[in-house]
C-alpha cells in the first residue's frame, strides 16, 4: 500500500469515527439489510421487521403505489407489496425510507443543501434503475439503491466539518446553476485529504453494506479503473449520475459536464441512440421521483 493511499484510508477513518451519529444505520435497517443478505430469510421474515415500524410501512406503500413503479390497482399491505416488486425492491425502499433522515440540515452555501444532494441522489437511483432495465441487465433494484447512496460521503464530510466543506465549494466556484468551475474531486482532496468517494466507501463498510456499494460509492465518478467483473453497477451509476446531472434537479457540483465517456458505454454496451429514449423517460417520471422520498 502506497503512503498516500494509506494517509487517505486514515483521513476516513477518523472521519467516520468522529461522526457515530451518521455512522450507525437505523436498528431496523440494519435488521432489513441483513435480512436480505441471508439466503434463508423469507418475504414473512421482512414482513414481521417492517411492520414493527408503521412510519415506515406507510412510506413504503405510498412509494409502491407511485406512478413510478407503475402496478396495477392500489397496493394495501406490505406483504402484497412484497409479492408485487419482490424482497430486494421493497428492501431497497426501505432502506431509502430511513436514509432520508440523514440527508437532513439547513443551507450549507447558497450552492448547497443536504435537501438538494437528497434530490440528486433521488433522481440518480431513479435513472440508475431506468438504465439497468433499458439494457436488460437484470440489476434494477441494486442500481436504484447505488444510486440512491453513491453521494453518501459528502454528507460524511458535511458531518464531520462543515467549514471545510464550505472551503471545497468556494474551491469549486459553481455558477447558478451548480455547474463547477474547478474539480470537486480535487478540491476535497486538498482540503480533506480525501474525496467523496472514498468517504462514501468508508461508510459502507462500516455500515457492513454488501461489496458492491462500496465499489459504487468508491468508484461512481473512475468506473473504468476498477477490474472488468467489478465495472457493470459503477457505471450504470456513472451514466445515471450524468443523466441525473442534466436535469438540473439537486446538486451537480462534482461534475465539470455531462459527457459520457465512451469507454464506460461501450462497458455497458448503451448506444448514443438510446441516451434520449432515457432522457425522456427520467424527465418523465422526475415529479414523482422527487416527491417520493420527502
Amino acid at each position: 500500500m502506497s503512503t498516500v493511499t494509506h494517509e487517505r484510508e486514515q483521513v476516513v477513518t477518523n472521519a467516520i469515527r468522529e461522526i457515530s451519529h451518521i455512522a450507525t444505520l437505523p436498528e431496523i435497517t440494519m435488521k432489513i439489510v441483513d435480512l436480505v443478505e441471508d439466503p434463508k430469510s423469507t418475504a414473512q421474515d421482512l414482513h414481521k421487521v417492517i411492520s414493527n415500524d408503521p412510519a415506515l410501512c406507510s412510506r413504503i406503500l405510498k412509494v409502491v403505489n407511485s406512478s413510478f413503479y407503475g402496478l396495477p390497482g392500489q397496493i394495501g399491505s406490505i406483504n402484497r407489496a412484497i409479492v408485487m416488486l419482490g424482497l430486494n425492491a421493497v428492501k431497497n425502499i426501505a432502506i431509502a425510507a430511513s436514509l432520508s433522515k440523514l440527508f437532513r440540515g439547513g443551507e450549507l452555501t447558497p450552492n448547497f443543501s443536504a435537501r438538494d444532494l437528497w434530490t440528486h441522489s433521488n433522481v440518480t437511483a431513479a435513472a440508475a434503475k431506468l438504465v439497468a432495465n433499458t439494457l436488460k441487465l437484470g440489476l434494477a433494484d441494486e442500481a436504484y439503491l447505488g444510486g440512491l447512496i453513491h453521494d453518501i460521503g459528502l454528507m460524511v464530510e458535511m458531518q464531520y466539518d462543515r467549514n471545510k466543506l464550505i472551503e471545497v465549494f468556494r474551491l469549486v466556484g459553481a455558477d447558478a446553476k451548480g455547474v463547477p468551475a474547478n474539480n470537486m474531486l480535487e478540491a476535497e482532496t486538498q482540503v480533506f485529504g480525501a474525496n467523496h468517494q472514498e468517504f462514501g466507501a468508508g461508510l459502507c463498510e462500516k455500515w457492513k453494506f454488501p461489496k458492491s456499494f462500496s465499489i459504487v460509492t468508491g468508484f461512481h465518478h473512475r468506473p473504468m479503473e476498477l477490474p472488468a467483473e467489478n465495472r457493470t453497477l459503477a457505471c450504470i451509476i456513472y451514466v445515471a449520475d450524468r443523466l441525473a446531472a442534466e436535469t438540473g434537479q439537486g446538486f451537480r457540483q462534482d461534475l465539470m459536464n455531462t459527457e459520457i465517456d465512451q469507454a464506460v458505454r461501450d462497458q455497458l454496451k448503451l448506444s448514443a441512440d438510446r441516451l434520449p429514449e432515457l432522457r425522456t423517460q427520467l424527465a418523465q417520471s422526475l415529479k414523482d421521483v422527487t416527491g417520493l422520498m420527502g
